[in-house]
């Protein structure tokens, strides 16, 4: 009888208790059929929820908010950040406006209608010296980081890419690069087409050059970002100062009866 146990197959035996009893041979079989079946709701699960998270907005923050800003403001002695969004600013209507402006259609992960801006607000003592804004932008190889340093009125005085994937990074990533962005305004960029890539008539922006003439895709992603950067700062807090009485907080700012955004101060910055 030892034998026999010995020569069977014990991978084919698992036991179940059933009160007092220990009972017959139950084939892997049904065991597998129950993994199977919580792998097929798994998967289920996944595949319902993939919409939504491909839809999360996606914001887009210095890396090292206090060393970056001293680097593009460096008579600055502090600075706050604020939110904005389109939805809360205006939703759909000002969404539509926006992609006028920039004659070309939001869409994807970067662009949706949720997605929360953060504005850095630069301070020397209590004077507002300028702002610093970053977007996200879909490049050749991912996301591209273009991030604006500006004055109270626009005018861009530094210009960032913190992040790009590629060969081409350095160059994109180098002072001279940045510096043929300096001085420019929105209204620079009327002229500039970004689905077709040129400027009609030519002007400043046709003499940017491209340091990296073999990542005219990553290029032309860069001057969309400056764009769209330019008219969503244009729409979202410029042109919500203007419409707001006297010296209030970006905070209290009302678009559409809802408000503009959301004020944080972060601790160890002076006004």
């Amino acid at each position: 009888m030892s034998g026999l146990m010995d020569n069977m197959d014990r991978n084919n035996m698992i036991f179940r208790i059933t009160g007092a009893n220990v009972t017959g041979k139950v084939e892997k079989k049904g065991s597998r059929k129950i993994l199977l079946a919580v792998a097929i709701i798994l998967a289920l699960t996944l595949v319902a929820s993939w919409p939504a998270l491909l839809q999360a907005a996606v914001g887009c923050d210095l890396n090292d908010p206090g060393r970056d800003v001293k680097l593009l403001f460096p008579e600055s002695t502090g600075f706050r950040t604020f939110y904005v969004s389109v939805k809360d600013s205006g939703g759909q209507p000002l969404l539509e406006k926006i992609e006028r402006a920039l004659s070309d259609r939001f869409t994807g992960l970067y662009e949706t209608i949720d997605v929360p801006y953060t504005v850095y607000e630069i301070y020397r003592g209590q004077e507002v010296i300028g702002y610093v804004h970053g977007v996200n932008q879909k490049g050749r190889y991912g996301g591209i980081q273009v991030f604006l340093a500006l004055t109270p009125t626009g005018t861009i005085r530094g210009f960032y890419v913190q992040k790009i994937t590629g060969r081409s990074a350095r160059q994109f990533r180098s002072p001279e690069f940045g510096a043929q962005f300096s001085g420019l305004k929105l209204k620079d960029f009327s002229g500039y087409q970004v689905q077709a890539g040129v400027e009609t008539p030519p002007g400043p922006i046709s003499r940017i050059k491209n340091f990296a003439p073999e990542a005219e895709d990553d290029f032309r992603a860069i001057l969309r970002a400056v764009k769209k950067n330019l008219i969503l700062m244009d729409f979202l807090v410029f042109n919500l100062q203007e419409k707001s009485p006297g010296d209030a907080e970006i905070s209290g700012l009302l678009s559409a009866g809802q408000p503009a955004g959301t004020s944080r101060l972060h601790s160890g910055e002076s006004r």
